[in-house]
């Protein structure tokens, strides 16, 4: 069973083709207009074992917000296709990443149901280029396209590159358990026999 999936997504505001494959190396091959979005998806890919290739443009001239919620609209996209009827999979997963100063915490299940849990006080700041508030952005357009419930818990941090790539780590190592495959599971991970 190949649980991949290809999304391609074209507004008059972006264009994006993102290919996943859950069951991957951690290969990475991402060209985004944001440079600091570039990074996040490339550890992501890598520290979540997943195959990600994702080719964005988009009106960056207005600003970054439009490209960096499109790509979490087709992160979650292809999460919710490749996963199909989730039938095996482990459903929850969390991490803790430390990162320097830095300790940063995700919980996410894949449940069907769409919650994002923001527990991050972020500054109106910038690293390098990057509107730090669309982290935010990025989780909402993911959970709401996943239909998952991620928690986001930035433990304490100061440098705001640590704590934003911290958070990414855990992300990342809480959807490779999530998306496991457990061969105890028959069917689906639920009482309700359907996610």
């Amino acid at each position: 069973m190949s649980r991949s999936a290809i999304i391609d997504r074209q507004t008059q505001e972006t264009h994006i083709h993102l290919s996943l494959s859950l069951d991957g190396g951690g290969q990475g091959s991402i060209e985004t207009p944001v440079p600091f979005m570039s990074h996040m998806l490339t550890l992501l890919s890598r520290h979540g074992f997943f195959d990600l290739t994702v080719n964005a443009k988009g009106d960056i001239e207005v600003d970054d917000h439009h490209t960096v919620e499109d790509l979490g609209i087709c992160l979650g996209q292809a999460f919710a296709k490749a996963l199909g009827d989730k039938q095996g999979i482990r459903r929850y997963g969390a991490a803790t990443v430390p990162m320097d100063e830095t300790l940063a915490s995700v919980h996410l299940d894949f449940s069907g149901r769409s919650c994002l849990v923001f527990n991050m006080d972020l500054p109106k700041a910038k690293v390098g280029s990057f509107d730090v508030e669309l982290v935010e952005e990025f989780f909402t357009a993911f959970c709401n396209h996943a239909a998952a419930n991620v928690h986001v818990n930035l433990v304490y941090g100061s440098n705001l590159h640590h704590m934003i790539e911290g958070v990414f780590k855990a992300f990342a190592r809480a959807l490779d358990e999530a998306t496991g495959l457990d061969s105890r599971i028959e069917g689906v991970l639920s009482t309700k026999g359907k996610l």
